[in-house]
């Protein structure tokens, strides 16, 4: 039987004019931390875009390889590269296969992109992917509407109460601002 692996959680969040995204570092299999410190979020297409990504290491690597081609594709226009990934994502039997979840970013959008050709924009700026992505998103809710934090502090903060609630979550956290 194989071991199911829990990797990550991202949490992206747009509030008050700024933009954020970050991740924690922990990767599991099943009950053993394998890694602590992995790095989950990464800048694309000249640092104006920043994805995170959540699922199967070589898939989620694999689906990143292609988003970045779909920006140079399409100029760096994240909702277009976005769209045309998913389409390919769900047409693609290898692709189909992919066992992993993105979130992407610029200064004008934020979208998740699912496996099964989904492509999200949330409505209230929040969106979160991950074994810990239930909990930072709940959290990073009720930051936007009872805080007046940053949305880089709003991510920082919701990532470390996922960190203290997922036992796939750690409070090794990194975090980009958009």
């Amino acid at each position: 039987m194989q071991e199911k692996m829990h990797s990550t959680t991202i949490l992206a969040v747009r509030h008050n004019g700024t933009a954020a995204i970050g991740g924690d570092g922990q990767v599991t299999l099943g009950a053993v931390v394998m890694k602590g410190d992995a790095h989950k979020i990464r800048r694309l297409y000249g640092n104006k875009v920043v994805v995170g990504f959540a699922g199967a290491t070589a898939d989620a690597f694999a689906l990143l390889e292609r988003f970045e081609a779909k920006l140079k594709d399409f100029q760096g226009s994240v909702p277009r590269a976005s769209t045309e990934l998913a389409k390919d994502w769900r047409m693609d039997r290898n692709l189909r296969r992919l066992e992993a979840m993105m979130i992407a970013m610029d200064k004008d959008s934020l979208l998740l992109l699912s496996g099964t050709g989904d492509v999200v924009q949330p409505s209230d700026g929040v969106a979160a992917i991950g074994s810990g992505g239930p909990y930072a998103l709940a959290a990073a809710r009720a930051l936007v509407t009872h805080s007046s934090l940053s949305a880089k502090e709003i991510v920082q903060a919701a990532l470390h109460i996922a960190g203290d609630l997922c036992i796939y979550t750690n409070r090794n956290i990194e975090v980009e601002e958009v």
